[in-house]
């Protein structure tokens, strides 16, 4: 299976300005830049997006794994912080932390716990990071 998405850039990099899109169309040019990145300007920018691809990856690597262990999710909600920092000249993604809640009456707090830690290593998009990554599990029963 292959995924796409593109980006376009037009401008310096201060003054530039970019569009991101996606093959599914979920994203069709969306715009991000300097001020979207690193200050408060409207759009997107690429930590938000690979957030995004953590945070959904991972809530659906927790359902499979949990369905598969007989504790049938109702609900999963999942947010990723991925943070950037500055090293040496450039700036390096240096982690992403999940927190995550799950609500599954009943179900076995240390089976619970195993699972989502299985889930955090295993999602594939936990494997391309090359950056600490944390999490924080809460089920609610």
């Amino acid at each position: 299976m292959t995924k796409r998405a593109s980006a376009v850039w037009s401008g310096s990099f201060n003054q530039g300005q970019g569009a991101i899109s996606t093959e599914s169309g979920a994203l069709n040019e969306a715009p991000y830049g300097v001020q979207s990145r690193f200050e408060q300007g409207a759009g997107t920018n690429p930590e938000e997006l690979i957030a995004a691809a953590h945070a959904g990856c991972f809530s659906m690597a927790l359902a499979l794994m949990l369905s598969k262990a007989d504790m049938a999710p109702e609900k999963i909600e999942t947010q990723a912080e991925v943070k950037l920092e500055k090293q040496g000249e450039g700036f390096t993604i240096t982690s992403s932390h999940l927190t995550v809640n799950v609500r599954i009456p009943g179900a076995d707090q240390a089976r619970f716990e195993e699972i989502a830690n299985q889930a955090k290593d295993g999602c594939p998009v936990s494997k391309v990071l090359n950056a600490a990554i944390t999490m924080q599990a809460t089920l609610q029963a």
